[in-house]
């Protein structure tokens, strides 16, 4: 990242919040790279100096900690065991980019008791406070979980790719958000387009059909294209704005995330965003 564009992006995300201003990350499918877009995102937020949070919200199958190359001990199914303190589960990843990590097993938050799920919103709700932004990778699909993550989030950024199934799904959760009264933002991200054009064809195919049938604007967020230096950064599992810091990758994804923080603005103290998820499910 140049020393131009990381002072462009302090300068867009100078206002503080009373609570973190929270991002959803999430697709219809799997293997759209969700998952490193969030990694790459929270990292770029953190450059500009911002204190940022991660969290996994995969309850079956996290990973942040594989991608991140963190050794993590501990994760959010210990806090709702009662266990540990949210505290004591963070991990700093690279960037310093403070990470919570996703359980492994869990099927999902609705398959938790009441006094489990409000251990884990007592814990979560001042951890917000503590941040300016919080990056939530959620995970694939449109279980109860996830549509709670995303509808909780002040910004949800859905991830697609140029597949037909990928189009479908992602458009399925636009519609399931739309259809939820969904109050905050939704903004696409074509991922591993093979040209800008071709990206920026299937953002407007998406946006326009949003717009006829749901009466909603789909934001376009980026057109990520595809780069072999992504998945050599992920073999040697290192977030590729930190590996191929010159990479056409790292700067649409920094592009992105400067037009993401354009977008911010202080929020008024609200209910916090983790007490929003798990009320979702009572």
């Amino acid at each position: 990242m140049t020393r131009d564009t990381m002072e462009n992006l302090k300068r867009t995300m100078t206002e503080k919040n009373a609570r973190a201003r929270v991002l959803a990350v999430t697709s219809g499918k799997g293997g759209v790279g969700k998952t490193n877009i969030s990694v790459n995102l929270a990292i770029c937020l953190a450059a500009s100096g911002q204190r940022v949070a991660l969290v996994d919200a995969d309850m079956g199958l996290g990973n942040l900690d594989i991608i991140m190359n963190l050794q993590s001990r501990y994760n959010i199914s210990h806090v709702i065991s009662g266990q540990k303190q949210l505290d004591q589960i963070t991990c700093i990843g690279p960037g310093d980019v403070e990470v919570i990590c996703g359980a492994s097993g869990l099927e999902s938050l609705a398959d938790l008791t009441r006094f489990q799920r409000q251990r884990l919103a007592d814990e979560l709700d001042t951890f917000q406070d503590n941040y300016d932004l919080m990056v939530i990778d959620t995970a694939a699909g449109l279980s109860a979980s996830v549509v709670g993550f995303c509808h909780a989030a002040d910004h949800t950024l859905v991830v697609t790719t140029p597949e037909p199934t990928a189009m479908t799904d992602a458009y399925a959760m636009i519609k399931v958000l739309a259809g939820r009264d969904y109050s905050g933002k939704i903004s696409l991200i074509v991922n591993m387009a093979d040209s800008v054009a071709e990206g920026k064809r299937i953002y407007r195919q998406i946006a326009d059909v949003a717009r006829r049938f749901l009466n909603i604007h789909v934001y376009e967020a980026a057109v990520l294209c595809r780069d072999d230096r992504l998945p050599a950064a992920v073999r040697q599992r290192k977030p590729v704005v930190l590996a191929y810091p010159k990479a056409p990758i790292t700067s649409a994804i920094t592009a992105m995330t400067a037009r993401l923080s354009k977008g911010s603005a202080a929020t008024t103290c609200r209910e916090g965003f983790f007490r929003k998820v798990v009320n979702w499910f009572f």
